[in-house]
């Protein structure tokens, strides 16, 4: 082929010009090099009028000897647009194929048949295949099935194509690759000439990946003349040549038998700009192979390991299978073939041998089983597929798929002498009964029962299966017959679930089989009669055969049964079951004269089942008291059985017992325990002890959590110790103002700080220790240089927290830096604590930061090395902003196992969108094809979007989105996007589910949303009659109502609901009438009072939501009068409680600044303390003075109401405590109650609070008057430290 394109006699054109390629010198032309030439242009296909020259058969001289076969032109089958569930339908079995393909194709390397037809028929069913699923199907229709013949696999593809085509599916340029791929890969032998012709009929322009499958189609077959034309025309219509057209043009000329010219195929192409790569070598590798020349192998071996160019050890496979393809099979079990593919298979000792094991496959399919073998038994004893150690199993895969009987046993044999299997015999069997190979499996355990190997009568079933669902009698006594030969007489099983049902009676079948020649007077034979009588429920019968035979029936069933129903009754669940099932099925009759025995015996079952469950709530508190003293007196954490001691006790109802444990270990209460007590000392009707448990549990703010950020070292450790201490939940904003904390110390270089913050926080267990927690030591070192101190410190929060915080930026700083010995320590470490694999990929990652992209490429194609989904996923999302470095990435893991080539291709467009660069897009798409990858819809969508935003055609199929299927995902979006979904698909005409509609209001309503909320609603009613909304949906629909001031609107669908039997919830109504008070509507808050009280108290309502927002609604008429005499008659009319609370009325007033209303409704109070002994008003009105900070109002407040002490005791959490002590010191100074005097001093004391100076002199002068000595130093009287006083008249109402 060298001397071919250096002739112009022959191309009629300059080789240099032909075969020039821009670019640098790289193994592979790279997307840029692709997009840089006019197929930027768009010049893939034969577009603006230019014909094709191979628009005729006539120029393409095909020998007659060839036989040539095709794809079927298009028949452009018109079919009814999809219903909306036939396309969701579609959407979801595409996203399951996909998906199950993929997981094939990524843990074994290939396809099985059986999946991928289950895949086909379902695809079939829905009647209506996307174009996706046409490509996913072709392409699985080649290499991916390495256990079919080429042949077979050929045939399949073309039933696919037909049948899709015949249901609809549209072909493009992809689909016609596709198509070729697979060609190529059977090996299947066609005409390029008709295949164009097809392409031309069907309206589909070829691309520059279809020329260069042709090309490889006429290599294939040695035909250097037809090829040499499609290269001719490439270069016309300016096509780049890339390495795959040089590959293929060695092989043509190998299969043309010019081996000269094949190698130097090489110069031309260093000559034409494009450094020959491992694909190359490896085309030339597989020449010398199919001749058989072990010394050019040799040598061109050596030639790339002296050129540093890394063959992967599929690579390797690829040459063994081509030398036993060619005949050469004793070259391919060589011994330096050997010894290569060892150490390849050594290195990947911690992978599958994935590779090597679809060449076996291959080789058996080829009838190379021998070879097969061979590669087997180079395999690692540690790839063992059941991974037992004492029983390996190795080469189960193997014995699958070998089909040869009488090498199958040598091959087993060997395996069972080598040590290599366990059992490959029994497991040979197996797969023989799986196929249902009768005569195999037969032939198998003759082999067993001679090597001394048990047969049971078991092995038989699977083959009886069939025999027994067809009512095949002669199928069934072939087994049989089989089974006495091998001495495995049939059981009782065997006859009853196999051989009996295949005949139409028991006595059918005794007689055939009796004249059959099978023995029919066995006991299992016999057993399984009297199974088949009992099953009928043919006492008769059974009881002559128990004659007959003197059989003896045990009672034994019925004790079994009693003992059954025992245990049955133990559990009240049960014991509900079978009473709701006796009593349904008594009439009344019955029930009215059994009435004293049911009575009776409910009585015991009671008794029974009590005694059963008490027993079991105090076993398992013993054993939790037992368990909780034996970890103190080891001194191990009891936090957790307490916890679980708590809880059982709470069940049990048992309230002195928890006290009595909460006293021995206090120091484990938690928040959990304290709410478990304080709710079962409400059941038990202790409020005193719940009160008390809830002074004692006081959490911990998060407002001191908060505030670490500018608190000392030490203040932040306390703070920390504190949390632990109350056991305070730590949140994900918790979290990540630790973070922050840690990061500012970072950047002002204190890693003794940031140390201590860590070993605090993670000693104590607040938060588990994650990477980014850890990362702000490392920070230190990396913001100041060095490298080797960060490493360190890497290696310090791995030995102490399992983490390595920021490596990556540490070895992609000791690559740039070029220390080659602070990187192998780094190196070695991460190996030894984290695995090779991730080793290999943080150094693969920290090339690829540095822009060293030769040695990233090396480290991606060590052997055995398998893709990372999430490593590289976030490799991606880093160097998204990094062209270059992205599209290398992409190329360089083109034959990483595993690798999701859609996910990374789709980051490449991504970029390509971020940059508008359709030409770069472009060239991703016929990369794609080159590669045969299969696109998701949303990779498809995303290029089609670039194309069209740059007004350039899209060359396939664009499938739409499926607004029903999203649907599905509405609670997920935005609600302006699921909004804007619904609008699409209701011009379209189609409807969704009520649980869409609903689920899509409900997101509007909730961001307030109420115009476009209403808007779905009446799409909902058009095209679902009756369509209502559910609760929820309802009373989120008045609370927004209400929002936007709609109340008659929200009083109407409050109605409403009642009317259609939906409960509305407590916040819809209080939202409602508090809406309504706002807009003085007396009369409607007294519409709602009354609507409501039909629903019991399920709803929970305050007894006070009415008359607090009818006095407010009587405020904001100005009828100010009313709603003071409504408010007054609540505490007149009975005595004071906690439920009486109008603090939400004096709220509202003072909010609104009314001090007219304000002024009589204090009045109210101090009358209703002052003649009613009523403190309620007096205390919600002091609150409030207090949350609004009018603390001069509520000292006054204190002064005018005459019982302090009474108030204070109906507030004990009242914060501000030291201002009403002042004011209780006043009033027992006035009262001369020296002994009042010293409690409330000693409990001054006792809190911690500090008496101002005044109240001191009070005390002082007490003591005196009574002539005692005064126990502390008398402070002088300050004016500043009294209590102000108003002179403010009080009104008398």
């Amino acid at each position: 082929m060298a001397a071919l394109l250096r002739s112009a006699r022959l191309l009629k054109i300059s080789p240099c010009a032909l075969l020039q390629v821009k670019g640098t010198h790289k193994h592979v032309a790279t997307i840029s090099g692709h997009c840089s030439r006019a197929v930027c242009r768009r010049a893939a296909g034969l577009r603006g009028g230019v014909s094709s020259p191979f628009s005729y058969s006539s120029a393409w001289p095909c020998s007659a000897l060839r036989y040539y076969g095709t794809a079927p032109e298009q028949k452009g089958v018109v079919k009814d647009e999809p219903s909306l569930g036939v396309r969701t339908k579609q959407a979801q079995q595409f996203d399951w194929a996909l998906a199950k393909l993929d997981s094939s194709v990524r843990r074994t390397g290939r396809v099985t048949k059986t999946l991928l037809q289950r895949i086909f028929h379902d695809i079939c069913r829905t009647g209506y295949p996307s174009g996706n699923q046409a490509l996913l199907l072709l392409r699985s229709c080649g290499s991916l099935l390495p256990e079919l013949p080429f042949a077979e696999r050929t045939e399949l593809a073309h039933r696919v194509w037909e049948k899709l085509q015949e249901l609809g599916a549209t072909y493009d340029v992809s689909h016609y690759n596709a198509l070729l791929k697979v060609y190529l890969q059977n090996e299947f032998r066609f005409s390029p000439t008709d295949f164009l012709a097809k392409m031309e009929a069907a309206s589909v322009q070829p691309n520059r990946v279809t020329y260069q499958r042709l090309i490889a189609a006429y290599c294939q077959d040695g035909d250097i003349e037809g090829a040499s034309k499609i290269l001719a025309f490439m270069k016309s219509k300016d096509l780049p040549i890339t390495e795959a057209v040089f590959n293929s043009l060695v092989t043509g000329h190998s299969r043309a038998g010019d081996l000269e010219s094949a190698a130097n195929i090489l110069s031309v192409m260093s000559g034409a700009g494009i450094e020959p790569g491992p694909d190359t070598y490896l085309a030339l590798l597989c020449a010398y192979a199919e001749k058989g020349d072990l010394a050019k192998i040799k040598e061109t071996l050596d030639t790339v390991e002296n050129k540093d160019i890394s063959l992967m050890d599929r690579d390797l496979m690829q040459i063994m299978f081509s030398l036993t393809k060619a005949g050469h099979q004793q070259h391919a079990q060589n011994c330096y073939f050997s010894a290569l593919l060892i150490w390849f298979l050594s290195v990947c000792v911690c992978f599958l041998c994935i590779d090597a094991m679809n060449l076996c496959l291959s080789l058996i399919t080829q009838g190379f089983e021998d070879t097969a073998f061979a590669v087997l038994k180079t395999f690692p004893n540690l790839q063992a597929e059941s991974q037992n150690g004492d029983n390996p199993d190795l080469g189960n895969f193997f014995l699958r798929h070998c089909v040869n009987m009488d090498k199958l046993v040598h091959f087993c044999k060997d395996l069972k002498d080598s040590n290599l299997h366990s059992a490959p015999l029994q497991f040979t069997l197996y797969c023989a009964l799986d196929s249902k190979k009768t005569a195999m499996a037969v032939g198998l355990m003759k082999t067993m029962k001679e090597e001394g190997l048990p047969i049971r009568p078991h092995y038989f079933w699977p083959l009886l299966t069939q025999h027994q669902k067809d009512r095949n009698a002669p199928g069934t006594l072939e087994v049989l017959k089989a089974m006495q030969e091998l001495d495995a007489l049939p059981d009782v099983d065997t006859y009853s679930n196999y051989v009996l049902p295949t005949f139409p009676s028991v006595d059918t079948a005794r007689t055939v089989l009796k004249d059959a020649g099978c023995a029919v007077d066995t006991a299992g034979f016999v057993s399984a009669e009297v199974r088949n009588e009992a099953a009928r429920g043919n006492l008769s019968g059974l009881l002559s055969l128990s004659e007959y035979w003197r059989l003896r029936l045990s009672a034994s069933l019925i004790v079994g049964f009693k003992g059954h129903c025992s245990s049955f009754l133990l559990n009240p669940d049960n014991v509900a079951y079978f009473l709701y099932n006796l009593f349904d099925g008594m009439t009344e009759t019955e029930v009215q004269a059994k009435e004293e025995k049911l009575r009776q015996y409910l009585n015991q079952l009671e008794q029974k089942v009590c005694t059963h469950t008490r027993a079991g709530f105090e076993g398992r508190v013993l054993s939790l008291e037992k368990k909780l003293e034996e970890l103190k007196s080891l001194g191990k954490p009891t936090g957790a059985i307490f916890k679980q001691l708590i809880s059982a006790l709470c069940a049990e109802e048992n309230l002195s017992r928890a006290l009595e444990m909460k006293a021995q270990y206090e120091e484990e209460m938690t928040p959990s325990c304290y709410a478990l007590l304080i709710n079962l000392c409400c059941r038990h009707d202790n409020a005193e002890e719940a009160l008390n448990l809830k002074r004692e549990f006081k959490p911990l703010s998060f407002i001191k959590i908060l505030s670490l950020g500018s608190l000392s070292r030490s203040e932040a450790v306390d703070i920390l110790k504190e949390m632990k201490e109350k056991d305070v939940a730590v949140k994900d904003t918790t979290v990540t103002l630790l973070f922050h904390t840690l990061n500012s110390a970072a950047l002002k270089g204190d890693s003794t700080t940031i140390r201590r913050l860590q070993d605090t926080i993670f000693t104590l267990g607040l938060v588990s220790p994650s990477s980014n927690l850890c990362s702000p030591l490392v920070t230190v070192y990396l913001e100041s240089g060095d490298l080797n101190g960060a490493l360190e410190a890497t290696m310090e929060c791995h030995k102490l927290y399992n983490q390595l915080p920021r490596i990556h930026d540490i070895i992609s700083g000791l690559v740039e830096k070029g220390d080659t010995e602070l990187l192998q320590k780094a190196m070695d470490f991460v190996s030894q604590e984290r695995g090779e694999m991730t080793m290999l990929y943080d150094l693969f990652f920290a090339f690829m930061q540095t822009g060293r992209y030769r040695e990233a490429r090396k480290i991606i194609e060590t052997p055995g090395l398998r893709a990372r989904p999430g490593r590289l996923q976030w490799f991606a999302e880093k160097c998204i902003t990094g062209q270059q470095a992205l599209e290398n990435m992409v190329d360089m893991t083109a034959k990483l196992f595993e690798c999701d080539r859609d996910e990374m291709y789709h980051y490449l467009l991504r970029l390509c969108k971020d940059t508008n660069d359709w030409h770069k897009a472009e060239a991703v798409w016929t990369k794609m094809q080159e590669e045969n990858v299969i696109p998701r819809e949303r990779t498809l969508r995303l290029l089609a979007g670039i194309l069209k935003s740059n007004n350039q055609e899209v060359p396939f199929e664009v499938p739409e989105v499926n607004y029903a299927y999203v649907a599905l995902f509405f609670p997920y979006l935005l609600p302006t996007e699921a909004f804007n979904i619904l609008k699409e698909t209701s011009r379209k005409g189609m409807a969704l589910g009520p649980a869409s509609y609903d689920a899509l209001i409900k997101s509007l309503l909730a961001s307030g949303n109420l115009d476009d909320a209403m808007a779905v609603k009446h799409i909902a009613s058009k095209h679902i009659s009756g369509f209502q909304l559910s609760d929820l949906a309802s009373n989120l629909q008045i609370i927004t109502q209400v929002k936007h001031g709609n109340i008659k609107d929200a009083l109407v669908n409050l109605k409403g609901m009642l009317q259609a039997d939906q409960v509305p919830s407590q916040l819809a109504i209080t939202r409602l009438v508090q809406g309504l008070s706002s807009h003085g509507d007396v009369q409607g808050i007294h519409e709602v009072e009354n609507l409501v009280k039909t629903l019991g108290p399920s709803i929970n309502l305050s007894s006070m939501l009415f008359v607090n927002n009818t006095a407010l609604a009587h405020i904001k008429n100005g009828d100010i009068q009313s709603a003071v005499e409504g408010l007054e008659s609540v505490y007149t009319q009975g005595s004071d409680s906690p439920q009486k609370n109008i603090s939400f009325v004096f709220r509202k007033v003072l909010e609104a600044n009314n001090e007219g209303a304000l002024d009589k409704l204090s009045a109210m109070a101090e009358q209703l303390c002052n003649h009613f002994a009523s403190y309620r008003a007096a205390t919600d009105l002091f609150l409030q003075y207090l949350d609004t900070g009018r603390t001069e109002e509520a000292k006054f407040l204190l002064q005018v109401v005459a019982k302090i002490k009474t108030l204070v005791e109906l507030i004990p959490d009242f914060t501000e405590k030291e201002t009403v002590c002042a004011y209780l010191m006043k009033c027992y100074a006035l009262d001369k109650d020296l002994s009042s005097a010293k409690a409330l001093y000693e409990q001054v004391q006792a809190e911690g609070l500090q008496l101002d100076e005044l109240s001191l002199k009070r005390l002082a002068s007490l003591y005196r008057d009574a002539g005692e000595t005064v126990p502390f130093e008398e402070p002088p009287v300050n004016a500043a430290h009294c209590p102000h006083t108003h002179n403010r008249v009080v009104s008398p109402y």
